[in-house]
């Protein structure tokens, strides 16, 4: 395979071509809670159930327990492991040592295939390095697309999230926003400073970033109120994640501000959010399809040798806007706990 790096501007959107027929179904999907383990299956699934001989995949992230981000993300891996005829593991926590240490968990477990995120990819490398040495493919997906080739993965599903940040930059321009405020709830989580630091090469006025506590909604209220009731020319305030969207807005009513929010990602909430004026746009990445795609693209390595982008690309799922003009035709889906 190559591995050579391409440069940003090479990289380019891959359509992936699903070579199994089937009939997506979803599973059921309980809230994962940092660094507890739970094996996975999938009721209801629909005809189209692979016959492959049974493997085991180990899905770990760095969800922030609460985040029901991660929810939809879960249920694409549990639909697609249910389809392939996997046995799917998934772990998370937002601590990147812990995350690689669940990793080595994974490798110690002998697996079949390891899909991770790389949200702290300097506290990932080496024991991501033992898995790929060990002969287990892995995957990257939802943050790592500065380092997934660095360190040795077979593919990535996810956005270019300095790319997703222009767009919204330049989006906030056309609306007429002059000062932003970007909250960012993880601190040094490379994926979420990159969205603000694409915002503010998008953006024709001034940023400014604002960390919060993504673990303590009230501290995270609080926080956003203190800022706006500082500085009352904040005319948009850009939030990294739906339940922090959500939050800002009450913070917006309690600092008597007249700033708007504006978010990346979406839950069920939001669109309802969306619908009702509260929030002016979410940015989808499609959660669900980049859980689908991480385990299907295991299954299709290990029984028949594919792998998307060549080695070289990225396959891109985001960014998409929803606003107004478009929300209802995503507010079915997002009922379903899919978008």
């Amino acid at each position: 395979m190559n591995r050579s790096l391409p440069s940003r501007s090479r990289r380019f959107t891959v359509l992936v071509a699903m070579t199994a027929s089937t009939v997506l179904a979803l599973a059921g999907c309980s809230s994962s809670s940092g660094g507890k383990k739970s094996e996975e299956s999938a009721g209801g699934v629909s005809a189209g159930k692979a016959t492959t001989p049974r493997m085991t995949i180990a899905m770990i992230t760095h969800a922030v327990p609460g985040d029901t981000f991660w929810d939809t993300i879960r249920k694409g891996a549990q639909a697609a492991a249910a389809k392939d005829n996997v046995k799917l593991i998934y772990t998370s926590d937002p601590n990147g040592g812990n995350q690689a240490n669940l990793v080595q968990n994974a490798i110690d477990q002998k697996v079949d295939g390891i899909a991770v995120t790389l949200a702290k990819p300097d506290a990932m490398k080496g024991t991501v390095a033992k898995a790929v040495q060990a002969g287990i493919p892995v995957v990257g997906f939802n943050s790592g697309v500065d380092d997934w080739q660095k360190q040795g993965l077979l593919e990535y599903f996810g956005q270019d999230e300095t790319v997703a940040g222009e767009a919204v930059g330049k989006k906030l321009s056309s609306l007429g926003a002059k000062k932003v405020a970007c909250v960012i709830q993880e601190q040094g989580q490379v994926a979420l400073e990159a969205r603000c630091a694409g915002v503010k090469k998008g953006f024709s006025g001034t940023t400014e970033n604002l960390f919060v506590n993504g673990a303590d909604m009230p501290s995270v209220q609080s926080t956003i109120t203190a800022k706006l009731k500082q500085d009352p020319s904040i005319d948009y305030v850009v939030t990294l994640a739906a339940p922090v969207a959500l939050t800002a807005t009450q913070a917006v009513s309690d600092g008597d501000s007249k700033a708007k929010v504006a978010t990346f990602d979406l839950n069920k909430q939001l669109v309802k959010a969306i619908q009702d004026g509260s929030i002016q746009f979410a940015v989808d990445q499609q959660p669900y399809l980049q859980g689908y795609l991480a385990v299907d693209s295991l299954w299709l390595y290990k029984n028949n040798g594919n792998y998307s982008g060549g080695g070289v690309a990225p396959v891109l799922t985001g960014p998409a806007f929803v606003d107004e003009s478009n929300v209802a035709a995503v507010a079915t889906f997002a009922a379903k706990g899919t978008r």
